[in-house]
């Protein structure tokens, strides 16, 4: 039970630490509102036409591509460590091998699709 409480410290602590910034941030902060504070700004140039483009869906793929694989190695780290379990070591081998083949099948379907070719 003591684990629990330490990460319900640590929660707390960083929620005290996030609201104390705030509030000082809301004390001491200067607050002057002009109308060329409250415009578009983007790397020093002033936005012309409408804020929509078009980008290419590629991108994207990439992006979904890479959150997958690190959800994958967010799941090995600590599969390593139950793996030298005695209880846990057979079975959780036969799970972890599943949960590879999944990816490595979805990663053969993208390579299929030509998803990870750059150009």
């Amino acid at each position: 039970m003591s684990g629990y409480v330490v990460v319900a410290a640590v929660i707390g602590a960083g929620l005290l630490l996030v609201t104390a910034a705030m509030i000082a941030r809301r004390l001491f902060a200067p607050h002057v509102p002009h109308l060329a504070k409250l415009t578009t700004y983007e790397s020093g140039v002033d936005p012309v036409g409408e804020g929509w483009a078009q980008t290419k869906v590629r991108y994207f793929v990439f992006s979904f591509l890479y959150v997958v694989f690190a959800v994958d190695a967010i799941y090995l780290f600590p599969w390593a460590h139950v793996l030298r379990s005695p209880d846990l070591g057979v079975a959780s081998l036969v799970e972890m091998t599943i949960f590879i083949a999944v990816i490595v099948l979805g990663l053969a379907h993208a390579a299929r699709r030509g998803l990870l070719r750059w150009v």
